[in-house]
């Protein structure tokens, strides 16, 4: 049973220390942030007047994963990104999804 657990970890590390340059290579210009949250504010307005219910949760899902990622590797750049922007943005769907889609 260690043998397995120590797989395991000696795998989860190698997989992790190999994501850490992917990682940083994903550095987004606070330009194409500034493009990303207007298109997700286009989002947030569009989908307020959605006739169909889970195809609006859907897409809030989405657009609260593609922020949270996008925040992650914004984070770990050097550089001008606006973590508390994309924080803002992060709360607003998740406080969608927990008003509109019952999370």
């Amino acid at each position: 049973m260690m043998m397995i657990r120590l797989a395991i970890l000696l795998t989860s590390a190698t997989i992790n220390a190999s994501t850490v340059p992917a990682a940083a290579a994903q550095c987004t210009s606070p330009t194409a942030i500034t493009a990303i949250r207007t298109h997700w504010a286009a989002v947030r307005s569009q989908l307020s007047k959605a006739t169909d219910h889970d195809a609006a949760c859907r897409a809030y899902a989405a657009a609260f994963y593609q922020s949270v990622t996008t925040r992650q590797a914004a984070a770990g750049c050097a550089g001008d990104a606006d973590i508390t922007a994309l924080d803002t943005d992060i709360n607003a769907f998740n406080d969608l999804l927990a008003t509109r889609c019952g999370g």
